[in-house]
């Protein structure tokens, strides 16, 4: 049995944690692969709203087993936290939670490290969450970095002391002033509960699941255009977002990845800085705000809102090998009149249809225009249902990227999802 990776195709806050809720009933396994508590994964079911930022999107699913990888990076006051919350509805995490032992920790110092670096560079910063994210990748790649698995040996707390006393170093060289005590030992109170989970070899694990022909679905963090290789660089995260991340996310060879389920908005987003070229300055982005609620999960800053961009889709199709896409918040467009595609950019004059090496400031979108079906599709449980404007909409879709669109999302629970006709 092959592994399904589902991923987000834009700049991240698709929907992927509702699809992943969605479809968990078809597996035994889900399995996060890369990212931490930057992500924000959003379920809602029995007219209650659920964030995850580190457990997979599977949880509430008392017959599946879900894994934190070892490509993620996890904040154990975080994922405390979101066991807690997730007990308080009867879940029992405890029993369907494995985290992988060379998955890294995120210090109290990294969070503080992400603050002063973004705060020295001033006007030009990246739009970081500020979770530390950054700087716990920048010490795994360095060699230095505290795994899971640590946790378990006698010299733990010698590691830490080490770790968090060149952090302080830093700090100080950042002129960047910090109180550290009382969150260290909220820090230290949340590794003795992690160290009564279930603590495993993840590669070992996911490769004997494999093995026993188990379905697993590994469900990607952030989206394709914030890749550190391939995304909107340096405003970009600090993982492989993308569908190769899968193998060293989770310890799997290439061989053994199957379908690729891409996610997409129906308009597009984007938190913090950087490049977007749809963006939105007028009343149309204002409406996609208030009407899709666009305010980050994780941080709670206003998205940035504009026009789908089917060039920036394609790339990610490409760079993925995206086998089928899902639409979400296609109700979003509901009440607009008119809405449009960009399936081009104007740069100096000339027309690209291709990703450039830069998203530069000086990129004309090349729009197609249509009318909108000014329907509310949130009643709708059939395809055969959905207006004709929208069908075509979607058709247009499906004949630019070359791939079919097999779920289209039409609100936030998890039954506004309509399953094509022809899925």
């Amino acid at each position: 049995m092959k592994v399904d990776v589902l991923l987000g195709l834009q700049w991240g806050d698709e929907g992927k944690g509702k699809i992943v809720d969605f479809l968990t009933p078809n597996y035994n396994v889900i399995a996060r692969f890369q990212g931490g508590p930057n992500a924000g994964h959003t379920l809602e079911f029995n007219n209650i709203k659920h964030v995850l930022h580190t457990i997979p999107s599977g949880i509430f699913h008392d017959n599946t087993e879900n894994l934190i990888g070892n490509g993620v990076v996890i904040d154990p006051i975080i994922l405390i936290s979101e066991i807690e919350k997730a007990k308080a509805i009867g879940t029992d995490i405890f029993k369907t939670l494995l985290i992988s032992k060379k998955a890294h920790l995120i210090l109290p110092t990294h969070r503080l490290l992400d603050a002063a670096n973004e705060n020295k560079l001033g006007k030009n910063k990246i739009g970081s969450t500020l979770k530390g994210i950054g700087p716990c990748y920048t010490d795994k790649v360095a060699r230095k970095g505290l795994r899971v698995g640590d946790i378990l040996s006698n010299d733990f707390i010698k590691k830490f002391n080490i770790i968090i006393e060149s952090h302080k170093q830093q700090l100080d060289f950042l002129e960047f002033e910090y109180d550290l005590e009382s969150s260290i030992q909220d820090w230290l109170n949340a590794i003795d509960k992690i160290r009564m989970m279930k603590i495993v070899d993840g590669e070992w694990f996911i490769n004997h699941a494999i093995t026993n022909n188990k379905k697993i679905l590994a469900e990607g963090a952030q989206g394709s255009l914030l890749d550190i290789d391939y995304g909107s660089y340096p405003f970009v995260t600090s993982s492989n977002t993308i569908s190769a991340g899968v193998c060293t996310g989770l310890g799997i060879a290439p061989n053994k990845t199957g379908n690729i389920l891409g996610i997409f908005k129906a308009y597009c987003t984007r938190v913090g800085s950087g490049p977007f070229p749809t963006e939105l300055f007028d009343a149309d982005g204002e409406n996609l705000r208030t009407e899709g609620n666009e305010f980050g999960s994780t941080t709670g800053r206003p998205r940035r809102c504009g026009w789908l961009d089917l060039v920036a889709l394609k790339y990610s199709i490409m760079i993925n090998g995206v086998s089928e896409l899902y639409m979400m918040k296609t109700d979003v467009l509901d009440s607009f009149q008119k809405i449009k595609v960009a399936t081009a950019y104007i740069i100096d004059g000339k027309r690209h249809t291709e990703m450039p090496y830069e998203l530069s400031q000086n990129i004309e979108p090349e729009y197609v225009e249509f009318k909108a079906w000014n329907t509310d599709t949130s009643k709708f449980s059939k395809f055969s249902e959905l207006p004709v404007e929208l069908l075509q909409y979607i058709k247009f879709i499906e004949e630019e990227t070359g791939v079919p669109i097999k779920i289209v999302s039409v609100g936030p629970n998890r039954n506004q999802t309509i399953i094509s006709d022809n899925f």
